[in-house]
């Protein structure tokens, strides 16, 4: 491992555990499935918007925190997991997921949701537009940029970037029929100079969809029906894991 400060917090879990579970996940060749796996051992973790270290003003830490997760940093997790096969590897594979060419800064960390298909294309694909047939519609933002110029997070430059989304309201059967589980997905935001306001896993069981996220509402990792959950934003973004 690089060296660097490092902050680790492995909750309920051990590092033999999760040697384990990596070792045996590994073997699943589906991604989605892998990802459905990984994340499921996350279920009922507590909510907690404020994990990383690191600001403008003070040296980021590579931060390792299963204790408490907010919505990015669970699907960074899961993400980074998916391409591990023990604890050393997921260590080298968040640093990937989570900051541009893997160099440890808060500049460098992937703040937004779409940083992922422009910084980390390797690993997900942006499958919006092709999920959407023709009801995606495409939003110019200035990220990190808000409507009087101040900024959402200092020290980080604003970027002008396309977002593609497809409205809830064309959220029919056919396209929840083409999301597969494991999609990692956006909920679209309104706000000048944010992608999205909420990200977490689309998992279909038989019939039946949801959306595994880290919950802020309920406090925790949970699954909730897609559909109704869904219909009260404004729409969705989808990232697809390619690879392995």
């Amino acid at each position: 491992m690089h060296d660097m400060k490092e902050r680790i917090d492995l909750g309920k879990f051990t590092e033999d555990g999760l040697e384990r579970m990596l070792s045996s996940v590994s073997l699943v060749e589906d991604s989605g499935a892998r990802i459905d796996c990984i994340s499921a051992v996350f279920s009922g973790i507590s909510y907690n918007e404020s994990t990383l270290a690191g600001s403008a003003d003070t040296p980021e830490i590579f931060v390792v925190n299963l204790a408490a997760l907010d919505c990015f940093t669970f699907i960074d997790y899961v993400e980074a997991m998916r391409k591990s096969g023990d604890f050393s590897e997921f260590k080298e594979s968040l640093l990937t997921v989570r900051y541009r060419a893997g160099e440890i800064s808060y500049q460098n960390r992937k703040h937004f949701f779409t940083d992922w298909i422009n910084y980390n294309s390797a690993s997900v694909v942006d499958c919006t537009e092709l999920l959407g047939q023709g009801r995606a519609v495409c939003a110019e933002k200035i990220l990190n940029n808000k409507d009087d110029g101040s900024l959402y997070l200092q020290g980080v430059p604003c970027v002008q970037r396309d977002v593609v989304y497809i409205p809830s309201k064309d959220i029919d059967k056919t396209v929840l029929q083409s999301l597969r589980t494991g999609d990692y997905i956006g909920v679209y935001s309104e706000l000048p100079g944010l992608d999205v306001s909420h990200v977490g896993i689309f998992i279909k069981n038989g019939e039946a969809s949801y959306l595994r996220h880290a919950s802020r509402r309920q406090g925790k990792v949970i699954d909730e029906d897609f559909m109704s959950y869904i219909k009260n934003t404004p729409g969705i973004v989808v990232l697809r894991p390619e690879g392995e």
